[in-house]
């Protein structure tokens, strides 16, 4: 297991373990755990990302940490967007679809607005973070 995979996987048993509360970089923010399969390998997989409540959606936040290339979960989601998400301690069926347009910069304001690091993740790569909008479906 690569250190990504430890670091995540230490994530995700704390926030289960505590009702999705976690420390460290995250304390005190919003996480959730969402669900995906793999695009190709249909391989089912679940990663803990910093999401905006906003509205009756959670917007994730496609970021890997200002690299260059999109996380693995968004071509998942992209391909299987029906899936799951932890909030808490609920497991909701969500659909998500990437936000775009006017709705994108709008969205992306209020996320930088409450969440600044993003904006410096942006300053690290040419491309454009995605926002992903999870809705309950």
């Amino acid at each position: 297991m690569d250190s990504v995979s430890d670091w995540n996987t230490k994530i995700i048993e704390e926030f289960r373990a505590n009702g999705g509360k976690v420390g460290g970089p995250f304390a005190g923010g919003n996480l959730l755990l969402i669900h995906h399969r793999g695009a190709r390998s249909g391989t089912e997989r679940v990663n803990p990302v910093a999401f905006l409540p906003d509205g009756d959606r959670m917007v994730i936040i496609a970021s890997a940490g200002g690299a260059d290339k999109n996380p693995d979960w968004y071509h998942n989601l992209k391909a299987h967007p029906d899936t799951t998400a932890e909030v808490g301690t609920e497991e909701l069926a969500v659909h998500a679809a990437e936000i775009l347009d006017e709705d994108y910069t709008a969205t992306w304001d209020r996320v930088v607005a409450r969440m600044p690091g993003f904006a410096d993740y942006q300053t690290k790569t040419s491309r454009r973070i995605p926002l992903i909008a999870l809705t309950r479906r």
